[in-house]
């Protein structure tokens, strides 16, 4: 399935963003960024938003920036995630994607398509990190520690060829897990991967989860435990 990276003229970013007002203008302008670059390397790039039953100032953010926009009632990532590709215009090469709460580097585009892959999964920061505890620090650390030599796909740092997606039916309506999903069934299917750790994005640290599965509600679940773990001493000393 692997095409050669000189086919990968035409690029396609798609944000699913529900009430995202806070992180979208910062997550757009990363984008625009990166959008410049890649074509100045030859690329053409189209950037879409879907806005996912949005209720604050999401689409009025979206407006003021170079993207298509798209509106559904989903809440669901998966479906919004595809309904992006499905509002691409045709002759799409390359799809890549990322969160509406995530900036990526001005080379995150060219670099996915450079690998010359089927696929493209790359890897995250967390911003304010150190605004987090130092406990909760160290069990972020030690969840990481223990799951080494994993693989780790992130939504908010994926690219597939636009034929491998096609190929595959696209993203299930999954409202999590889905870019997982989608992974595994490429490889299932003999699709070639790249692991880029290296190719990294920003992302927010924040506990109010998204996805029910999601980094929010990782953090989220670590933090309960950080308190727990406090609270019991306390109780035991009593």
């Amino acid at each position: 399935m692997t095409t050669s990276r000189n086919d990968l003229a035409r690029i396609g970013v798609v944000v699913p963003a529900h009430d995202e007002e806070q992180h979208l203008g910062e997550c757009l302008d990363s984008l625009a960024r990166a959008a410049r670059h890649a074509r100045s390397l030859g690329h053409e790039v189209t950037l879409v938003v879907v806005l996912d039953d949005c209720r604050d100032r999401s689409a009025a953010i979206a407006r003021v920036h170079d993207v298509l926009r798209v509106s559904v009632n989903a809440r669901n990532v998966g479906m919004a995630r595809h309904a992006g590709v499905q509002a691409l215009p045709e002759g799409i090469d390359w799809l890549a994607f990322t969160d509406a709460d995530t900036c990526v580097p001005e080379t995150w585009l060219s670099a996915q398509c450079a690998f010359g892959t089927d696929a493209v999964c790359g890897g995250i920061h967390l911003n304010q990190w150190h605004g987090l505890s130092p406990a909760l620090r160290a069990r972020y650390l030690a969840h990481q520690h223990q799951n080494v030599g994993r693989q780790h796909v992130h939504g908010a740092n994926l690219g597939i060829r636009m034929a491998a997606y096609q190929a595959l039916g696209g993203f299930r309506p999954l409202h999590c897990h889905e870019d997982v999903d989608l992974v595994e069934r490429l490889m299932a299917a003999g699709g070639s991967m790249t692991w880029a750790h290296s190719l990294r994005v920003m992302t927010s640290a924040r506990f109010k989860a998204r996805a029910p599965e999601g980094l929010g509600a990782l953090l989220h679940g670590l933090e309960c435990a950080c308190a727990e773990s406090q609270r019991l001493p306390a109780q035991d000393a009593g």
